[in-house]
This record gives C-alpha cells, sequence and structure tokens, in this order.
C-alpha cells in the first residue's frame, strides 16, 4: 500500500467528514463524529493493507463513514434518547448523510462561524479550527501553540463545552448578523496566518501549512455571495502578497531570509498577481478595514526596489493602520518604514519611544538602525535582543549580527 496515501486523504477529507457529520448531528456531537471520522480511517487503514486501495478512495471514505454514521444511529442509545428528539422529521429516521461538494463547502463554511463564536477565546477558536476545519492531530496544534497534548485536549474540550451551552447553532448568521460575527471570524483566520507566518515552532521558521489551511478558509468566504465582503477580499490579498514570498524566506537548512536578503526571482508572481486581484475586489464599496492596509503594506513589498515613492507609500500606509487599528508592533514596523523614507536618527527618536523592552524585535530593530551610526550601541541593542529571542531561526541571525559588528569594531 502507498504509504503516503492515508496520511494524505487524513488531511484533506477527515475535515469533511467531520464538518458534515457535525451539521448533522448538531454542535452537541462534534467528539460523535470525530469518533466516526477516526474509525472511517481506521477501517481504510485495515482493509487497504490486505485488499489494496480502491480505484476511488476518497468514495470508498465517504461509503464506510455513511454507513458508520447509520450504524452508529442504530445502536446508539444516546442517539435515540438525545439527537433523535431534535431531528425536524416525522418518519422512521435514517441519517442520509450528504458528502457531495456543495454540502461539505456549506457544512465547512457554517462550521467556521460556529467554532468561531465570540462566546471563546480567540486561541480556542485557532485550535478548533485546526481541529475540526483543518484536520490536524492534537500534537500538531500543541506544537503550533508551543505546548503539550494534555492543554491542547483541555482547551478543546472546554470550548466544545462552551459552545453546547451556548447552544451554537451550526448555520450562517442571519443577514444582519453577519457583519459582527464576520470580524471574529476574519480575527480567527488572521491570527491562524500569523501563527504560521511568524511561527516559533520548534525548528520551524515558517509554517507552510497553517498559513495554506488559512487561505484555504478564507477563499471559502470570497466564494459565497453572503461572505464576499470587501474586508475577506483584502485579507486573502494579504494573505497572498505574504505567501508570495515564502520560496525566498527561509534557507535550504530552514533558516529565516530577511526581507531585504531575499531573492526575489524566488517569489511566487502568480500569488501577487491573485492578491492584486483581490485587493482590487476589496476596494469596491467604502470599507477600509485593517486587512485593506496591511494588504497594501504587503503589495509594496511585493516590489523589491527601494524608491522613495515606495517607503513613503508605506510609512503613509503604516500611519493610517495605527489610526484605525493601533498596535506596538505595527507602530514598531512603522519606525522601519520611516528609516527608509527619512532618516535612522529619526526612526531610532520614534523606536525608543516605544519601550518595547519584552520584545526582541524592538531591540533587534535599534541595533539594526544603530549599524551605520553607533555600532557600540547597536552591538548593546542586538545583546540585549539574544535571551529574549525565542526561536533558534532569531537566537542565530541575532548572533550573526553580534559577530559582525564585533569583528568590525576590532
Amino acid at each position: 500500500m502507498n504509504q503516503e496515501i492515508i496520511p494524505h486523504l487524513f488531511r484533506t477529507e477527515f475535515r469533511k467528514i467531520v464538518t458534515v457529520l457535525c451539521k448533522h448531528f448538531g454542535i452537541d456531537h462534534i467528539e460523535t463524529a470525530e469518533d466516526i471520522a477516526s474509525d472511517t480511517f481506521l477501517a481504510a487503514i485495515n482493509v487497504w493493507t490486505y485488499k489494496g486501495i480502491p480505484d476511488n478512495p476518497t468514495a470508498w471514505l465517504y461509503t464506510v463513514a455513511k454507513h458508520k454514521a447509520t450504524n452508529f444511529c442504530a445502536r446508539s442509545k444516546s442517539f435515540q434518547d438525545k439527537v433523535l428528539p431534535s431531528v425536524d422529521t416525522e418518519q422512521s429516521y435514517l441519517p442520509d448523510i450528504d458528502l457531495s461538494d456543495d454540502n461539505i463547502q456549506d457544512s465547512q463554511l457554517q462550521m467556521l462561524f460556529a467554532i468561531c463564536h465570540p462566546s471563546i477565546p480567540a486561541e480556542s477558536q485557532i485550535g478548533l479550527a485546526l481541529r475540526i476545519l483543518c484536520g490536524f492531530g492534537i500534537d500538531e496544534i500543541a506544537n503550533a501553540f508551543l505546548t503539550n497534548k494534555e492543554t491542547i485536549n483541555k482547551r478543546l474540550f472546554r470550548a466544545k463545552e462552551k459552545l453546547r451551552l451556548e447552544q451554537v447553532r451550526i448555520e450562517l448568521p442571519s443577514e444582519s448578523a453577519i457583519g459582527e460575527r464576520l470580524e471574529t471570524v476574519l480575527t480567527t483566520l488572521y491570527l491562524l496566518f500569523n501563527e504560521g507566518y511568524y511561527s516559533e515552532s520548534k525548528g520551524a521558521v515558517l509554517r507552510e501549512d497553517l498559513c495554506a489551511e488559512a487561505m484555504r478558509l478564507t477563499q471559502l468566504l470570497t466564494e459565497n455571495k453572503r461572505t464576499n465582503l470587501p474586508s475577506v477580499n483584502a485579507l486573502l490579498a494579504l494573505m497572498c502578497f505574504h505567501a508570495s514570498r515564502f520560496p525566498a524566506r527561509k534557507t535550504a537548512q530552514g533558516e529565516l531570509i530577511l526581507y531585504q536578503d531575499q531573492d526575489e526571482t524566488q517569489w511566487d508572481y502568480t500569488l501577487i498577481s491573485k492578491g492584486a486581484y483581490y485587493l482590487q475586489q476589496a476596494s469596491q464599496g467604502h470599507t477600509l478595514s485593517k486587512y485593506h492596509l496591511e494588504a497594501s503594506i504587503a503589495y509594496w513589498h511585493t516590489i523589491k526596489t527601494d524608491t522613495t515613492e515606495k517607503w513613503e507609500a508605506i510609512l503613509q500606509l503604516y500611519n493610517n493602520l495605527l489610526q484605525i487599528s493601533y498596535s506596538p508592533i505595527a507602530a514598531l514596523n512603522r519606525t522601519y518604514a520611516l528609516s527608509k523614507a527619512n532618516s535612522n536618527e529619526e526612526a531610532i527618536r520614534e523606536a525608543e519611544k516605544l519601550q518595547l523592552t519584552n520584545n526582541p524585535y524592538y531591540f533587534t530593530l535599534l541595533g539594526e538602525l544603530y549599524k551605520s551610526i553607533d555600532p557600540k550601541k547597536a552591538s548593546a541593542n542586538f545583546e540585549q535582543a539574544l535571551p529574549l529571542a525565542k526561536t533558534q531561526a532569531d537566537k542565530h541571525l541575532i548572533a550573526q549580527n553580534l559577530l559582525k559588528i564585533n569583528k568590525n569594531c576590532l
């Protein structure tokens, strides 16, 4: 048996089976849906090992999942007592599990809104999205959050209990409520993408799989007319622009390559064009979200050549971003644009006002800005950044900077 097909199908089909079954049974029965999907894959391993892989393995999985769902309903006292009374039917009930492409897509979109319910914390929303909508294992989620399986299991359990208590329905919100709920959904997808883009997982400076899942789910929103809104398109544009530089963002050994050192011939220009398309779609109407501004900043970074026009445009975009959605990190990033548009001296004055003394990037940026002005201060800032860095890749970069500066000072 092809050893790679089961992991591949698990990643692509487990989530589809789970979401359709959850939609069918209701939010109270997430574990049941996961158990049936898991049993289906266990059956595939057992049967395919001896009989070989069927001609259409996906159809085989769907058929077995339907049979297992039917058997569960027939045998489960819990189903008879708890699920059946809530099912809207006047006939004797046999589940008709619809695993068509349309129903899978609708179920995933509706589940996305259910999971991103404002009653549960953002980190739990991301965890549930990774588990139910992306098919990640508990150990993978624990790795993404730099924690252990026990913590993730407890976090997901509490989140599921909260969804039950809130009696959250797996459905798209009403027309009047979709704007408010969509904001939470976009925040979750944004954070999910950032978990991959700014990975702190051991040995990985970039988790492309997390970013790809965030992009896939955001794409789902653009494919539904009720959720295909300007802010959604802006977020997808932002993700496309960032993802276009993935091939140039790390070395063959997995070490991070800073923007100014990247080989732009390795950038994915198809993704850049795709990002430009979604940014254009986002410009329709009068909405201006933080995603519009961040996507515009990311667009300018797809133009490698340094020009005054480029950095003044980025600086202005950061000014606008800080007005509508202030964050210390955005303010720190703005100072880099300020250095390129005006001067390092001006950028240093603005950066030092922030006093982000627990942030390694604060000292790293100051180290970079001081390099051409005062090497001793540059070295002192890199030394402060070193113990704060959370990844080996960051520590390596900072150590390299220290080595070069100290060598030049000799």
